[in-house]
């Protein structure tokens, strides 16, 4: 995959990725509508789908709430690298299938706007402006499987219909 930077700091909470007003929307379209608003109010209007947000350490702070990572994926947003995540965050993306990288110091060699490329079959993420790679580190098989169906719900699902096959 292969999509613009958008550059964030260090410890990005829940609210600047989705300001709390906006925890009664639902649909992850509405949602994406005000994605990093609490950050860089002009953000939902400029990101494009495809477009990669990377973020400084523990990106992700803040409430438990599933809503930011909703909002990020619902923005067209494929991936999000970061030299840190915080736990709850990284879990709530795993869960609904939007994939998280972290690669240490990456915000020391990204520049917003700059066009990164993303394998994640060989474990690779260049940035295409300086030509710099950076290895990233494999996950485990079982987060792969819920990644690759769409998160943790598509994900029992199939686990489910597969052992009423059985």
């Amino acid at each position: 995959m292969k999509g613009k930077a958008w550059k964030f700091g260090n410890d990005v909470d829940t609210d600047l990725i989705l300001p709390g007003r906006y925890l009664v929307l639902r649909d992850p379209k509405d949602l994406a509508a005000h994605v990093m608003e609490g950050a860089d109010p002009e953000f939902p209007k400029n990101v494009k789908s495809g477009d990669i947000m990377v973020g400084g350490t523990n990106f992700g702070c803040g409430s438990s709430r599933e809503h930011a990572p909703i909002a990020i994926k619902g923005a067209g947003i494929p991936v999000v690298v970061a030299e840190s995540f915080a736990r709850i965050f990284y879990r709530n993306a795993i869960n609904i299938g939007l994939p998280l990288i972290e690669i240490k110091d990456i915000s020391k060699h990204v520049s917003e706007g700059d066009e990164l490329e993303i394998d994640m079959e060989k474990g690779i993420l260049k940035n295409l402006n300086t030509n710099e790679k950076f290895e990233i580190k494999g996950l485990p098989e079982f987060m792969l499987e819920i990644l690759n169906e769409g998160g943790l719900i598509p994900y029992l699902k199939d686990k489910v219909n597969e052992i009423k096959s059985n």
